[in-house]
């Protein structure tokens, strides 16, 4: 199959306008604009046509650049990693004066907010957001990771590089690879009785499925630390998650009685995976779908296959900085508090290139995701897939 890659300048004039996806399904100007490129195959052309997208990133860039929105903001990751913290010690504290009490329940849910935080600040670290050092900061994301939320850092860093070297390509992204939901159409062909009957309804039950997405992290951490024997440090992880989740229901089975420790454990793990899935889903899912072998230029790529959520300061904490996928998936290293002044500035040069720039509220995402699972499982012809292959099909 031959190579393609978008041209720029022929995308169309109407695309240049920000995207309001409450009237689009799934985000048609992103579709839109995408199926008016034309597809280049490899000829003496496409030099020239790679050095005009490199350049229009290193402009982006050095735009960013040039204002301090690549610099660290330590003082901010000190102030809210100790705050978590804080936050952890007087939980602790509830926990131990409340007793065997179903008012544990509380804790449970404040806690299971906290260590969602906590997985945020150990994304950061794992971009190298917060230090000027590469191994500081993959020990503090491999410190947060397995001390503090019980997780696997290599097994999550393998899986989330996976992810941003190709948002939404097929035998790609790990994101949408196959499992118990189709998120492609060639995915849900495969599935043949109760698993079909599931896939056709799979958008209604995606947040219900979140509330297992805490557990489900956890036990793909330390399956993948049991099978990869090359991952680094992988002895140490194992040790420091054993302490972590062992001490943890250990303390939890010690204090409290039996159904009241199943309870909050449930409370817990059902509210991390939900508001730490729900701030990634709304992300990537419903928007164009990349076939495996299409090449695309790394600018078009991380904006065109991503959506950003409208809101304010508290979206920004709730969603830990992923409200601002585009500009996270375009400058990885970006501390999170800069993404915010990052915006108008990716906004206005999309606009200035003709690329479509997706956003919508957090609600009307969860609206697409729903429609977009659901038209997958129903075997829709390719919903929302990448425009540019009908170009190419017979």
């Amino acid at each position: 199959m031959s190579a393609f890659t978008i041209d720029p300048t022929s995308l169309s004039a109407g695309s240049t306008s920000t995207t309001d996806t409450a009237t689009s399904s799934p985000d048609t100007a992103a579709a839109g604009a995408l199926g008016a490129a034309r597809a280049e195959t490899v000829t003496s052309d496409r030099s020239t046509v790679r050095t005009r997208h490199v350049s229009a990133y290193a402009d982006l860039s050095a735009r960013v650049r040039a204002i301090g929105l690549l610099q660290r903001r330590r003082s901010y990751y000190w102030w809210h990693g100790m705050s978590l913290v804080g936050v952890l010690v007087a939980l602790g504290l509830a926990f131990v004066l409340l007793g065997d009490s179903w008012l544990q329940l509380v804790v449970a849910g404040v806690l299971g907010v906290v260590m969602c935080q906590f997985g945020f600040l150990g994304h950061d670290a794992a971009h190298r957001q917060v230090f000027g050092s590469a191994s500081s900061n993959e020990w503090a994301a491999r410190v947060v990771s397995t001390v503090f939320v019980g997780l696997s850092y290599g097994w999550w860093t393998h899986k989330h590089n996976k992810h941003h070297s190709g948002p939404n390509q097929e035998d790609r992204d790990p994101d949408i690879s196959s499992g118990v939901l189709a998120f492609t159409p060639r995915v849900a062909a495969t599935r043949t009785g109760f698993a079909a009957w599931f896939a056709r309804r799979q958008g209604f039950f995606f947040f219900p499925l979140l509330l297992l997405e805490g557990l489900n992290l956890h036990v793909a951490g330390i399956r993948t630390l049991i099978e990869r024997r090359d991952l680094p440090h992988r002895r140490l992880e194992g040790a420091l998650i054993t302490l972590r989740l062992g001490g943890y229901l250990t303390v939890l089975f010690v204090m409290l009685s039996p159904a009241i420790a199943t309870s909050f454990l449930a409370v817990q793990l059902g509210l991390f995976g939900l508001l730490l899935g729900g701030s990634f889903a709304p992300n990537h899912k419903g928007m164009p779908v990349v076939p495996k072998n299409m090449k695309i230029d790394f600018l078009r790529r991380q904006v065109v296959m991503s959506r950003n959520i409208r809101g304010g300061w508290l979206t920004d904490l709730a969603m830990g900085g992923l409200n601002y996928q585009i500009e996270h998936h375009l400058f990885p290293s970006m501390a999170r508090p800069n993404l915010r002044r990052a915006q108008p500035i990716v906004k206005a040069f999309c606009r200035e290139q003709g690329i479509p720039y997706t956003e919508t509220s957090l609600i009307q995402s969860y609206g697409i995701v729903v429609r977009y699972l659901n038209a997958v499982g129903l075997r829709a012809r390719d919903p929302f897939e990448c425009p540019l292959v009908r170009e190419y099909r017979g």
